[in-house]
């Protein structure tokens, strides 16, 4: 049953071999040369979006940008929201600030190029802007960004600050950049991931589906929940040498996640990040 919240869907768009998890294992010089299957993913994302009639935002890795612009060109024809996810898939809390705001602008300049539309959206890839570097958030500014989704506020071993605020809030002040964290819900004192990723495919279809729920009905606000288009590729190629927690993190259920996003697209309202927040923001 959907309520009258319209949640915000949202699509990571990397390929399989760019994931940071893979990072000490996949050489970023052996890229190029490397299999891609983003374009066909996204193919079978767009045509589930369009048959439930739903419009999503992208963040898109400006390097993936460069090398498929048909494919961009399409997402934004379709009524999607393309967004940054920067460059080159580096964790803002490795970069430096300078480096960071040339990998930020280098990605809005190419997708803006390549779709012809403003971009207004920046989400940090591994959610890698924390307290140690909130000072991202006047770069974004400055780089012409209006809003981020970077911050995860739970504790994980690779990102969060759970102490963050759960819902959108402004880090560097009334005019700074709006911050939209990915969801969670509030139990025991804790927060609890709800807005997709991995989780999404390793608990049953049921946890998700109360989790937004009690975003919506509970909070009265609106849901943040992302996915990446590897997520529907079983046969994607293996690299070798990854530990058991990384394969089980990024093999786990592949193939049970395009039919939960059907149930999921249908069992809520879904759209944009860009109408949801900024139309109603400012």
């Amino acid at each position: 049953m959907q309520t009258h919240i319209t949640n915000a869907l949202t699509i990571d768009v990397e390929d399989y071999f760019q994931v940071s998890a893979f990072a000490p294992h996949v050489a970023r010089a052996d890229w190029p040369n490397l299999e891609c299957r983003v374009e066909a993913n996204l193919e079978r994302i767009l045509l589930l979006l369009e048959a439930q009639r739903i419009h999503a935002t992208f963040f898109t890795l400006g390097w993936i940008a460069e090398r498929y612009p048909a494919m961009l060109r399409s997402i934004a024809a379709a009524g999607h929201e393309v967004a940054s996810h920067g460059y080159a898939h580096l964790r803002a809390s490795d970069q430096s600030p300078a480096e960071f705001a040339h990998d930020i602008s280098l990605s809005k300049t190419i997708l803006e190029q390549v779709t012809g539309q403003a971009v207004q959206g920046y989400r940090a890839p591994s959610f890698s802007i924390v307290a140690a570097n909130l000072w991202a958030f006047d770069v974004l500014q400055e780089a012409g960004y209006r809003y981020s989704s970077s911050i995860y506020p739970i504790r994980h071993d690779h990102y969060g600050m759970p102490g963050a605020p759960r819902f959108a809030w402004r880090p560097r002040g009334l005019h700074g950049v709006l911050e939209v964290p990915i969801s969670t819900v509030r139990v025991g004192g804790r927060n609890f991931p709800a807005g997709g990723g991995g989780y999404f495919r390793l608990l049953p279809y049921r946890v998700s589906r109360w989790c937004l729920r009690r975003i919506n009905s509970l909070d009265g606000q609106a849901g943040i929940f992302y996915f990446h288009p590897w997520e529907l590729d079983p046969g994607q190629p293996r690299p070798a040498g990854l530990g058991w927690k990384t394969r089980f993190r990024h093999y786990v259920n592949l193939q049970r996640m395009e039919p939960r996003l059907a149930r999921l697209a249908q069992d809520f309202r879904w759209g944009r990040m860009d109408r949801i927040f900024l139309d109603s923001t400012g």
